[in-house]
């Protein structure tokens, strides 16, 4: 289709879907745009930021007719915070944009097989609302010079920051830590750490809290500009009626110029520096950077999937090598069926937490081993069986490819929470004497662009 537009022009038109991962396209009477943050049926006007090789991009302005698709939100914040971007379709609906999105990204590689594979549509999240485990709140304001505020960056925006105290893919037990400790800090008239100016104190509240345990670890990250006597804000932590049970509550300091959670130094100002959560039957201890997935319930479906693709070892004899394993959770559910499981991981503190999880479920068949998988694979001395893939969002160094594809097991089950990375990657081991049997998407992520995709391969 041709396209008659100009940057910087207005124009109007009707999303016709939602490309993977939030890319919404408009036809107008000028030809198609992509739009992000848009959702299929609205009427919507948007300004041409670019047009490039007959593709047109533009910036949302306006939603002029709402889809017939959508409902009343649930949450109040909905629009201005960037953190969703389909809370207000009902949740069958956001189902079937992820499912036409990950089948639409497959299918355009895997025409390319002989034979054809299963596709088994998308697992839902067992609770798609109050799910994650996980909040790394902002220190902020909304407007220049306003009021502070602590929550997420509004939707296209570095600086501004939305309180989200109704946020909805949290719980109660958040919410009352987020706006307690907001009107703690405001009553003191405490100031916050400007991103431009790199100036203030407050930068971030994280809250971490366990679904089968409801232990909670709070942190708090502020820079070494000021100091603050901390101990009456932790005495009101302590004494809110809460589900779940604060366990820790951290002071940690940053003074680095990106903005980004990270510790120069961590106080323990009360408890412990970790809690413990459980996922099919195994403990897991985890820390304030630990990396876990941030919805334990659907972690469950998830690596359920994946071990029903991994199916029976046949024997005990087997190797297993799961690279990019985080805190080793696949391996240690590999390990009772498997002569010995071998995780790769980058992370040096996921590496130590997964070693300590490993000795904490009584598994003496597991061997972490810290580095990058692009090295790391040199040096390793065993064979594998079958190989456990789980990578970052960017997916797999493409010189890491081959190493992997060298290896010649019969099964490969790769995990993506990317699948545009998912596909790329699948292209080279098309090329390399394998096909994909089944694939399934799994909803992780409720409400926002994000999805999570198991592929099992299996070498021709």
């Amino acid at each position: 289709m041709v396209i008659d537009m100009k940057k910087g022009k207005v124009y109007e038109g009707v999303v016709e879907r939602v490309d993977f991962p939030n890319k919404g396209i408009v036809k107008t009477e000028e030809g198609i745009c992509v739009v992000k943050n848009a959702l299929p049926g609205q009427k919507v006007s948007f300004g041409v930021n670019k047009v490039r090789k007959g593709k047109a991009e533009g910036r949302l302005l306006e939603i002029l007719e709402k889809s017939a698709l959508e409902t009343e939100s649930p949450c109040p914040h909905f629009g201005t915070c960037g953190g969703c971007t389909y809370i207000s379709l009902p949740y069958e609906e956001q189902l079937k944009i992820k499912e036409e999105q990950v089948k639409k990204l497959l299918d355009s590689v895997l025409c390319r097989q002989e034979k054809g594979y299963v596709f088994e549509g998308i697992k839902a999240s067992p609770k798609p609302y109050e799910y994650r485990n996980k909040m790394e709140f902002s220190f902020g304001d909304e407007v220049k010079d306003g009021p502070l505020s602590l929550g997420m960056h509004k939707r296209g925006s570095f600086y501004d920051i939305v309180t989200v105290s109704d946020c909805r893919i949290v719980d109660e037990d958040y919410r009352k830590i987020l706006n307690e400790t907001l009107e703690y800090f405001k009553e003191r008239d405490t100031s916050f750490y400007h991103r431009l100016r790199h100036e203030g104190y407050l930068r971030h509240l994280l809250v971490r809290k366990a679904v089968k345990t409801g232990e909670i670890l709070i942190a708090l990250v502020t820079t070494t500009q000021e100091s603050t006597d901390l101990t009456d804000w932790v005495n009101m932590l302590l004494s809110l009626k809460l589900d779940g049970k604060i366990v820790g509550i951290l002071h940690t300091k940053n003074d680095s110029v990106a903005d980004v959670v990270k510790s120069d130094e961590t106080v323990i100002l009360y408890g412990q520096d970790y809690f413990y959560e459980e996922l099919l039957g195994l403990k897991f201890k985890i820390s304030q950077f630990s990396f876990f997935q941030t919805n334990s319930l659907g972690a469950e479906v998830l690596y359920n999937t994946a071990r029903e693709y991994i199916g029976e070892l046949g024997d005990r004899e087997k190797v297993v090598f799961d690279l990019y394993s985080g805190t080793g959770t696949i391996a240690q559910l590999m390990a009772p069926v498997a002569k010995k499981v071998i995780g790769v991981e980058i992370v040096e503190e996921a590496v130590e937490a997964a070693k300590k999880n490993a000795a904490l479920n009584g598994l003496s068949n597991c061997e972490f081993i810290a580095g990058d998988v692009l090295k790391v694979l040199d040096d390793i001395e065993e064979k594998p069986d079958m190989i456990i893939l789980d990578p970052p969002r960017d997916g797999i160094h493409p010189k890491a490819l081959p190493k992997i594809i060298h290896y010649g097991v019969d099964r490969i089950v790769y995990i993506s929470c990317k699948p545009t990375s998912l596909v790329r990657d699948l292209e080279v081991f098309l090329e390399n004497g394998y096909m994909v049997e089944r694939a399934v998407a799994v909803d992780q992520f409720p409400w926002t662009a994000n999805c999570e995709t198991v592929c099992l391969l299996s070498k021709i």
